[in-house]
């Protein structure tokens, strides 16, 4: 399986401006500037798609583990935020991501909750591929 997604860019690094794509259709042109990345303005960032692509990648582990613990999700709400800036060279760097979680979920201790949700942390695709730190708040709603 592959994921694809396109960019295109045009101009300089601050001035230019570029658009993102999903082969899906999602996004589907969205626009991003330099300003939309590091100065937060309108527009798109690649990082805003990958704290998105975070999160997802996380549900569907946390819903996997639950599985595993014969439970059932009844709501997984979660949001990732990825903290980046420059680094100490200069450059644009990730520096972390750090995910709140607020689950209802049948019958689940908060013993198991938590380490479902700690394991899909540190086992989801997207969190595999991060050299960055991920933090973890779990919220089980009774």
């Amino acid at each position: 399986m592959k994921a694809k997604s396109t960019s295109t860019w045009t101009g300089t690094w601050k001035e230019g401006n570029g658009r993102i794509s999903g082969e899906s259709g999602y996004p589907k042109d969205a626009p991003y500037t330099f300003s939309s990345r590091f100065e937060g303005t309108e527009g798109a960032s690649p990082e805003e798609l990958f704290a998105s692509a975070h999160a997802g990648c996380f549900n569907q582990a946390l819903a996997n583990n639950f599985g595993m613990n014969s439970l059932v999700a009844e709501s997984i709400e979660t949001k990732v935020e990825v903290e980046f800036g420059y680094g100490d060279d200069g450059t644009p760097t990730i520096f972390g991501s750090h995910i709140s979680v607020i689950a209802k979920v049948p019958g689940a201790s908060e013993e198991i909750f938590s380490k479902c949700a700690e394991r899909a942390s540190q086992r989801c695709t997207i969190s595999k591929i991060l050299r960055c730190e991920i933090t973890l708040d779990a919220t089980l709603r009774t």
